[in-house]
């Protein structure tokens, strides 16, 4: 279960976003993964931005991720949790992990948890909902995480297949990894 908090965050995802896409964004649905360790919020959004549809995962932070600047969105001041560091998911291990783990069927995502301070208020389901497409392939792999949704990436092997009100894409897949 994914804990989400009543309260306020400054900077606010749609203006963390809009930052990122340079104009206005429509957040029309998001998903979480669960870090085993529970240290880390990974969320994937589909937005409407200037260029069109996106996928974007962001990972959540309570600390800077070493080695990773290159890859800081924003740092967002949490009314619960305090000061969060907001990571491009692409390139926070945490979030490829559990990619990784869902495509492979052993992690799936996450059941929202709302608490309004120590109250669970409610438990619901994402907006977006992912589902695992098995296919054929052997060998070695490598992942390819959508960004641009109107440029769709390959089905044929396994793939995270996510559908949301008014549309559907395939956001994660196994590709045949380069050689080394």
């Amino acid at each position: 279960m994914a804990i989400v908090h009543s309260t306020t965050i400054k900077p606010s995802k749609p203006e963390i976003l809009e930052t990122l896409f340079g104009g206005p964004v429509e957040i029309l649905g998001a998903y979480r993964f669960d870090d085993p360790d529970g240290e880390v919020g990974v969320e994937g959004l589909i937005v409407t931005a200037p260029g069109g549809p996106r996928h974007v995962v962001m990972t959540y932070r309570g600390a800077p991720l070493d080695g990773a600047d290159e890859h800081l969105l924003s740092t967002m001041e949490h009314g619960v949790l305090g000061q969060r560091w907001i990571y491009d998911g692409l390139g926070d291990p945490v979030a490829l992990a559990c990619f990784d783990r869902a495509l492979r069927g052993e992690q799936r995502q996450a059941r929202l948890e709302v608490f309004d301070g120590d109250d669970l208020v409610e438990t619901r389901d994402s907006t977006v909902r992912i589902a695992l497409v098995e296919g054929e392939g052997s060998g070695r792999h490598g992942l390819l995480i959508a960004g641009d949704l109107a440029d769709p990436i390959p089905s044929d092997g396994s793939h995270l297949h996510a559908t949301w009100d008014g549309g559907e894409a395939v956001i994660v897949a196994l590709v045949p990894a380069l050689p080394e």
